[in-house]
């Protein structure tokens, strides 16, 4: 009995944070946007199929319960089967660059105009809508603490807003200094963000108030990756800092003084190592610990898309429209496949098939054919 429930509680461990090889809930797999995926990436890369569209897309897809969820330019936010089959669409006035999130039944999506959808995920159709000032460029993340789910995202009117998934009603928004770019990361009760005042703000994710306020630097265009107390970021001036949470300082910093080309991609944490990709046309991964650049692999094409860390592998796009797996522990190319169109969305990796949202109007399904 005692058995059975420890293996209970580790299943629901696994789905609440997200971390199952068939649902990749939002863009960076996890609340704490480490980028890592339980599915393994294919032996292969072909083109299983491709779902055509009138418009580009720059929102990553996501997907759970069999069903993908992207959102195009034109403000057309689509549901797609497994097998590349439309199940339905949902249109709003403005464009989506924001990625979508799942969460249980429903589907968060914020648009240009600064307005968060609340829609079902089996259907579609629209159950709240949540207005802000400012556009919305950030997935919404949806954290579990202390038996209640908070969902939160940025606006770029100043304001990060935490919103009570369910019903639309705001909990609590905390206001910073300027536009808020990426995606809020949770761990440990916390949020942590940063944005164009160049810090990064840690508050409590039950009440808002601020915890902790680093500075970074002058824009943080991504979102970062937690683990432990420590948090992981690149930022437009092209640097890539590890900041100490509870010291608030800055652990160690990186920086190309010759290129200072940005990182727009967010990072990818796994075994003692971080995973960034740049405008410099470089995947770098770093030590942990101290910064050091274990190995750095050229793509040929700057790179906005984030990594996805699946083992020892690690999957990264770029702008020329070229898909790579490295691995991680070398840099070693193991696999790649020339999509042909350039890639800024991240890729959701879920039951060993690539998902790729492509600014030609296309999204692929790449694995073994």
């Amino acid at each position: 009995m005692k058995q059975f429930v420890i293996f209970i509680f580790l299943f629901l461990s696994v789905i609440v944070s997200g971390q199952i090889k068939t649902c990749w809930p939002n863009f960076r797999g996890d609340a704490a946007l480490t980028g890592v995926t339980q599915s393994t990436f294919p032996e292969e890369m072909g083109v299983i199929w491709t779902f055509s569209t009138e418009d580009q897309f720059k929102s990553s897809p996501v997907v759970c319960r069999k069903t993908i969820v992207v959102a195009a330019m034109d403000g057309t936010l689509y549901a797609i089967s497994m097998k590349g089959e439309k199940l339905w669409s949902f249109k709003s006035e403005s464009g989506f660059e924001a990625p979508a999130t799942i969460h249980g039944a429903y589907v968060f999506v914020g648009d240009l105009n600064g307005t968060l959808f609340c829609l079902s995920l089996k259907t579609g159709e629209e159950l709240w809508q949540f207005k802000t000032d400012g556009q919305i460029m950030g997935s919404p993340v949806v954290y579990s603490w202390q038996n209640k789910d908070i969902l939160m995202f940025g606006s770029y009117d100043y304001f990060l807003y935490a919103l009570d998934p369910d019903s639309g009603k705001l909990l609590w928004k905390y206001e910073s200094d300027n536009y808020i770019n990426g995606a809020p990361a949770c761990l440990n009760g916390e949020v942590v963000f940063g944005g164009c005042d160049g810090f990064l703000h840690v508050i409590s994710v039950l009440d808002g108030k601020l915890n902790e306020k680093v500075e970074v630097a002058t824009y943080v265009a991504g979102s970062s990756a937690l683990e432990n107390k420590m948090a992981y970021t690149g930022d437009y001036d092209g640097r890539f800092s590890a900041i100490d949470l509870e010291h608030k300082t800055i652990k160690w910093r990186w920086e190309d003084v010759n290129k200072n080309l940005a990182f727009i991609a967010s990072p990818a944490l796994s075994d003692g190592k971080v995973v960034a990709g740049c405008r410099d046309k470089f995947l770098y991964c770093f030590d942990k610990s101290d910064g050091s650049v274990i190995w750095k692999y050229n793509t040929g094409s700057r790179v906005d898309a984030s990594p996805v860390i699946s083992g020892s592998k690690v999957l990264a796009a770029n702008m020329r429209g070229d898909l790579l797996i490295l691995d991680l522990n070398t840099g070693k190319k193991l696999l790649s496949y020339e999509l042909g169109s350039a890639i800024s969305a991240t890729p959701a990796v879920v039951d060993g098939k690539i998902i790729i949202a492509a600014e030609d109007g296309n999204l692929y399904c790449l694995g073994e054919q």
